[in-house]
């Protein structure tokens, strides 16, 4: 583990990250031919080149380490033991992309002892690059896809994220837009009036930038969907549990990777104890 320091994991990464950002961007402005994976969720060519583009950088320079990734995922390609593991999902926010909507990223996160310890999350259409780095903070730099990948970190001028306290009558909460009733009901216990909707993994960074102050989610999403957004939250000084206050585990093979229902907070959890009575809706953040 003390080899695979966060700056080092960024610095191996860009350039894989940026080529596959500027795969996609191609797919999306050309157009998109849509498949079903076996649990009925949309895949495009984009996912699979972005995905092999990521999987290629991670066995040259960090072979020894698994990888679950969400397409080889659905493949049956998994790995056979697990440590230290790496999560990718290489186009966050499918469902997004195939609308035409610029609501989509690229995550990375490496889990060690079943909790995130790094992560990477970069927004091609707005070219946005947020990342945990090796002092323990989380940052976020604007890095454009046609851009040379820069030499050391502290060229793109990278900005330190701190979430901001909570104020219980101005709650500022983010929401998938394939939210359903139950998110909306744990809302309304908050006494939250805005709810600002957007897809992709970046409900996370905005609230670690201190943008708002949470992200509740009922229904399935995958380790892949949450991992890097929970390392950079966290890194920022918020926290991300179930619903009942409890941790977030990593590393749940034999759920298939499923999460809980969870809430990504700003700092502390304002809520626990919540139950639900609207079904859930569908997986993917």
């Amino acid at each position: 583990m003390a080899a695979l320091d966060a700056d080092s994991l960024i610095a191996g990464l860009l350039p894989a990250v940026l080529e596959a950002a500027r795969a996609e961007l191609r797919h999306f402005s050309a157009g998109v031919t849509v498949l079903s994976k076996s649990d009925a969720s949309p895949v495009t060519a984009a996912d699979h080149e972005a995905e092999e583009i990521l999987l290629t950088c991670l066995a040259r320079h960090w072979s020894k380490v698994p990888v679950i990734a969400e397409e080889l995922a659905a493949a049956g390609g998994l790995p056979s033991e697990q440590g230290d593991f790496f999560l990718v999902d290489a186009l966050d926010g499918t469902r997004h992309f195939i609308r035409g909507k610029p609501e989509f990223s690229i995550n990375v996160a490496l889990v060690h002892a079943r909790k995130p310890v790094f992560g990477l999350i970069y927004v091609p259409p707005r070219g946005v690059l947020y990342a945990t780095r090796s002092d323990g903070g989380a940052y976020r730099a604007v890095l454009p896809p046609n851009a040379d990948v820069p030499a050391s970190l502290s060229e793109i001028k990278p900005e330190r994220l701190h979430t901001r306290p909570a104020d219980r009558a101005r709650l500022v909460a983010f929401n998938s837009r394939t939210t359903g009733g139950a998110s909306s009901e744990f809302l309304a216990a908050l006494d939250v009036h805005d709810a600002r909707p957007l897809g992709s993994s970046e409900k996370f960074c905005l609230i670690a930038a201190g943008e708002g102050d949470l992200y509740a989610r009922f229904g399935p999403t995958y380790e892949w969907d949450t991992a890097a957004g929970q390392a950079i939250l966290e890194a920022a000084g918020g926290s991300v549990t179930t619903i009942d206050g409890g941790a977030m585990v990593y590393g749940k093979s034999a759920e298939s990777y499923l999460n809980s229902s969870f809430v990504a907070w700003g700092g502390p959890p304002l809520l626990t104890g919540f139950r639900r009575s609207k079904p859930a809706s569908k997986a993917g953040c």
